[in-house]
Formats: structure tokens, C-alpha cells, sequence
């Protein structure tokens, strides 16, 4: 025992995950706690998920598919779609959810993470759980989301039946031995009794996929990079499209590209320069599409201080703050520049971690733009350390692709952002910035199926003369009539800075009368600063104008979002 505690000291989280899955399966029960009492007529498996860019959708997707394959009884249910009053008739319970930002729950999960830190969630004395969660170790909460969820059912009663798994971005191969390790220790609760002699029950065939994905991509051609900020612009941002032809992908409005993309190859070269590694032609190919090198991470920084046997770096990944705060300003590139070392290829790759694709929302319909698909790509760009810096996905689409070059691309739906299925529905739209993308898809799917409803659009950026996106088409459809009402706030053209949230309450009462009338309401961009400024904008315009507290606002908005009225696709 103490030679294994030595040897999971030496280990990654990811690694960790593993081994802990392997050995739950291999032992059964011995390391877990016993299953709570349950009666075996009833128990039944519910996965939910909740994601922020799909991937604990896919995972939960994959345990699901997994458990039917067993015969098993299990169902999917996205947490946006959960009724939380119905945690206390459940059997068997697994959780897979996203973390992002400041430790934060998705937005599907908000609602049940909200209930079950509440004074009405109920005793679950009789619920068996499995937590997995996925995260980001650049982040200083990682995986917050899914240790609180597993905290708060413990808390209640439930039996933490499985191991919880926290897993950084590149999950992939650490999945699905968690998944056999979870089954096999619920399988003997849930496998239904067969009578005797009865035929074995076949096995249920998992769900055919779409021929292209996220681990399957479809490499597709880029058609047009076009710059659509003006000249003085201190934003550049490029409208991009992309041709499906041959590829049979489909879309909806609201839905999002993954896009896979290529590392600077002048910033490559100098680092393998750096490292002494110039000549290694294969280590260059893998540098330049299989790892990330735009963003920095805690594990790279301890694995390459270990292999460079550098003693500042050793003592920076010692110190978590310090390395969160040092990581958050570089690139990898940054890092090698600062301290060149020698080290082997195989000592560089494994202390890289694989690079994940990016998501962009779409900002077309296919109703209009049929076997193409369109961008609304900012530009990351930014001065640090006596040098220029791009983001790898918006710098490879944005600066170093040309018209005909391909990409790597998959359709990541977002159920949680869409128009109201009724077209006579009003519609209220805040996107500011490149947040204008998934509206710009919203009104070319209504101007195809000529809907009728009422739409406003709220859209912010500094200047009107150089920042005005999609200006000319928007103009368009408010003359039309398919845009009803347009509000702007160009936050530099002025002395007193303005943005879309001081629009929003200048516009109270009209905007609270749209809601009273049923008007649906989207926010698409930046999450950590406008959204939550937009959301304080609305919570005092519903109390202003609605004569209630805060805390009843807060309730009316919480309301708008159970009943998918109020829907956000922030990043």
C-alpha cells in the first residue's frame, strides 16, 4: 500500500484518474463505499450532463450508450431539462460536468447546482452517485462544478459509489476506463433478473454517429477571409466562410463550428531552436498540429522544469499562485524563450498536452447560406514581453490562412440556444462584439422562413465608423421590417463610455413590455464582464418596472431561463 500511495504521488491528475478507475474495476467494491440500499425492481440508471462546449455532453453520451450496451436501463438528460424534485425517486445517479470560469457551473447546470445548495432539496438517503468532471488546470478552480455537486448530494444522504474523476482538457483516454469502472460496480444493481431459462437479452447496439465530428473532423476549404472592421479599427475582426460541400454536415441556428487549427510555424522554429531540437522534422510536424503552444497550463510548467532540471521554475510550479499568475500572461512559446534548455523530443512531447479544437459560433443559417457555413472571427492580438502575440485558432483563421487553404471542422449543436419554435414569438437579441454572430443566424433563419415575430437587436462595440459589424445587411433588415428595432452603443464615441447594458435599461419599459408579451431573450459574448453586466441591467429593469424587489427580479429572470426565454451563449 505504501508503494502505491509513493507512486500516485508521482502522478498527473489525469494519471491519477486513471489508475483509480483501473483498480475500482479490477476490485470491485473494496475501495468504494457500499451501495446504498436499493430496491432492485426499481433501479435504474440517469445520466445528466452539463456542458458549456459540449464535451461532458458527449462523455455523458458515451456512459448512456455504454450502459444500453449492457443491457442496462439508462436514459440522458441534459440538466437544463431536469426536474429537480425528481432527485429523490432516483436509484442510481451519474453526474458529468463542465467547470468554467471562476469555478463556475455551465449554464445548463445552474438551475439543479442552485436547488441542491437550497433549502428545498430532499433527503437522498437511497441514491447511488458517480461524479466525472472536466475542467481546465489553467484555471485556478478546477473542476469546481463537479466536486461541489458530488459535496452537496453527500451531503444530503446520497453514497458516492464511484471514485469522482477530474479531468483536464485532454480527457480523452482517461474516459472511458472511468465509464467500465463506474458500470461495474452499478451493473449488479441495475442488470435486470432474468427468469429461468430465459434467452439472453441481445445487446443494444449503440446509436450510429454522423459520419464527421469532433474526433473525426471534416476537412474543409476555406472559401472567404474578409476583414470587416475598419482601417483605425483597434479590433480586427474577419468574416470567414467555409465550404460543407461533400460533407453532409447539417446546422442550426445557434449551433457552433469546432475548428481545428495549425501553430505559427516562425514561432515553432524558434522554439525548437531554443531547445536544440531544429532538426527533428517529425517533432516539428506534431509541434504544428497536435499541441497546444498558445496557451500555458500547470503541468507543462512542472514537467518541463523537471526535464530542464531548472530550480526557478521547479520553485515557481511549487507554488500554486505564483504559477497561476506567471502562466496566465505567456504562451508556451514565452516560456521555452525565457529559459531555453536542452531537452529530448520525447521528454518535450510528454510534458505538452494535445491541442483542442475551438468553438466559434455560427453566424449563418443554412436555410440561406445552404453547404457553406459562416465566421465572426476576432483576432486575439496583443503585445507582451517585447513581442507580438496571436491566438492560435483566430491568429491561424484570421492572419495566416489564405482563400482555398483547408481546416479541420465538426458542428457542435447547441440545443440550448434557439429560436422559439414558434416564428410569431418576439425575439430580443444583446450581442455585442463578435457576440453579433449567432444573430446574425437568427435573422437570416426568420427572413427564410419569413416568421413574423417582432426581433430587437442590441449590439455594442467602440466605434461606429470602424466597428459597426454587419452594418450594411442589419440596415437591410430593419428596412425590411424583419429587424423591428435596432439599439446600438458605440462605447468610444463619446466622453462617457456607453455600452449595450445602459442601452438596456434607457430602453426599460419597452423592454420589459416585450417580456410581459412573451418575447424570447438571448446574450451571446464575453461572459466574465457583459453578461454578467447585462444580467444586472435586466434584474433592475424587471424590478424597476415590474415595482418588485431584487430578489424577485432575480426570481422573474430565473423563471424566464426554466422555460427557455432566457437563453445566454456566453465564452
Amino acid at each position: 500500500m505504501a508503494q502505491m500511495e509513493a507512486l500516485i504521488g508521482t502522478m498527473t491528475p489525469l494519471q491519477q484518474a486513471w489508475i483509480s478507475g483501473y483498480l475500482a474495476a479490477s476490485s470491485g467494491a473494496a475501495n468504494v463505499a457500499p451501495a446504498a440500499p436499493v430496491a432492485a425492481a426499481q433501479a435504474s440508471l440517469t445520466v445528466l450532463y452539463g456542458s458549456q462546449t459540449g464535451n461532458a455532453k458527449h462523455v455523458a453520451g458515451e456512459l448512456a450508450e455504454q450502459a444500453k450496451a449492457r443491457g442496462l436501463s439508462a436514459k440522458l438528460v441534459n440538466m437544463a431539462d431536469y426536474k429537480p424534485a425528481k432527485l429523490k425517486d432516483e436509484t442510481h445517479l451519474a453526474i458529468v460536468v463542465s467547470t468554467y470560469g471562476e469555478g463556475e457551473p455551465p449554464e445548463s447546470a445552474q438551475k439543479l447546482y442552485d436547488f441542491l445548495g437550497s433549502k428545498k432539496a430532499q433527503k437522498l438517503s437511497g441514491l447511488n452517485v458517480a461524479v466525472l468532471g472536466l475542467g481546465d488546470t489553467s484555471y485556478e478552480f478546477f473542476c469546481q462544478t463537479a466536486i461541489d455537486f458530488e459535496e452537496r448530494l453527500v451531503a444530503l444522504g446520497a453514497t458516492a459509489r464511484v471514485e469522482k474523476a477530474l479531468l483536464d482538457v485532454d480527457y480523452d483516454e482517461y474516459v472511458t476506463p472511468w465509464i467500465t469502472s463506474a458500470l461495474d460496480l452499478f451493473e449488479p444493481d441495475l442488470k435486470p433478473k432474468a427468469p429461468a431459462n430465459a434467452p439472453l437479452a441481445p445487446l443494444v447496439p449503440a446509436p450510429s454517429k454522423a459520419a464527421f465530428s469532433k474526433k473525426a473532423p471534416f476537412e474543409a476549404e476555406i472559401s472567404t477571409v474578409q476583414k470587416i472592421t475598419g482601417r483605425d479599427s483597434t479590433k480586427d475582426v474577419r468574416h470567414i466562410e467555409i465550404s460543407l460541400e461533400g460533407s453532409g454536415l447539417t446546422y442550426e441556428a445557434g449551433d457552433a463550428l469546432g475548428v481545428y487549427f495549425s501553430n505559427d510555424p516562425a514561432e515553432v522554429d524558434a522554439m525548437l531552436g531554443a531547445l536544440g531540437l531544429g532538426e527533428d522534422s517529425a517533432l516539428r510536424a506534431a509541434l504544428l498540429h497536435e499541441f497546444e503552444l498558445t496557451q500555458s497550463y500547470p503541468g507543462f510548467l512542472a514537467a518541463y522544469a523537471e526535464a530542464t532540471g531548472n530550480p526557478a521554475l521547479k520553485a515557481l510550479a511549487a507554488d500554486k499562485a505564483k504559477a497561476h499568475a506567471y502562466l496566465s500572461e505567456r504562451q508556451i512559446y514565452d516560456i521555452v524563450r525565457e529559459h531555453p534548455a536542452a531537452i529530448s523530443a520525447e521528454a518535450l512531447r510528454g510534458a505538452l498536452r494535445k491541442m483542442q479544437p475551438r468553438l466559434y459560433s455560427i453566424a449563418s443559417s443554412q436555410k440561406e447560406a445552404e453547404e457553406e457555413v459562416h465566421l465572426t472571427v476576432g483576432v486575439v492580438e496583443y503585445d507582451a514581453f517585447e513581442k507580438s502575440h496571436l491566438g492560435g485558432a483566430s491568429g491561424h483563421l484570421g492572419r495566416r490562412v489564405a482563400e482555398g487553404a483547408r481546416v479541420k471542422v465538426y458542428v457542435e449543436e447547441n440545443d440550448g440556444f434557439r429560436l422559439p419554435p414558434d416564428p410569431a414569438t418576439p425575439v430580443i437579441m444583446i450581442g455585442p462584439g463578435t457576440g453579433i454572430a449567432p444573430f446574425r443566424a437568427f435573422l437570416q433563419d426568420r427572413e427564410a422562413m419569413e416568421a413574423e415575430g417582432e426581433t430587437w437587436l442590441f449590439f455594442g462595440n467602440p466605434h461606429f465608423t470602424q466597428d459597426f459589424l454587419y452594418q450594411t445587411e442589419l440596415l437591410s433588415y430593419l428596412k425590411s421590417g424583419q429587424l423591428t428595432k435596432l439599439s446600438v452603443a458605440f462605447s468610444r464615441d463619446q466622453a462617457e463610455k456607453i455600452y449595450v447594458q445602459h442601452r438596456i435599461r434607457e430602453e426599460a419599459a419597452e423592454l420589459f413590455a416585450w417580456l410581459e408579451r412573451g418575447a424570447h431573450l438571448y446574450v451571446c459574448g464575453d461572459a466574465n464582464r457583459m453578461a454578467r453586466d447585462v444580467e444586472d441591467a435586466l434584474i433592475a429593469v424587471i424590478s424597476q418596472e415590474k415595482g418588485v424587489s431584487q430578489d424577485a427580479a432575480m426570481a422573474y429572470l430565473a423563471d424566464l431561463k426554466d422555460t427557455r426565454r432566457y437563453q445566454r451563449d456566453v465564452y
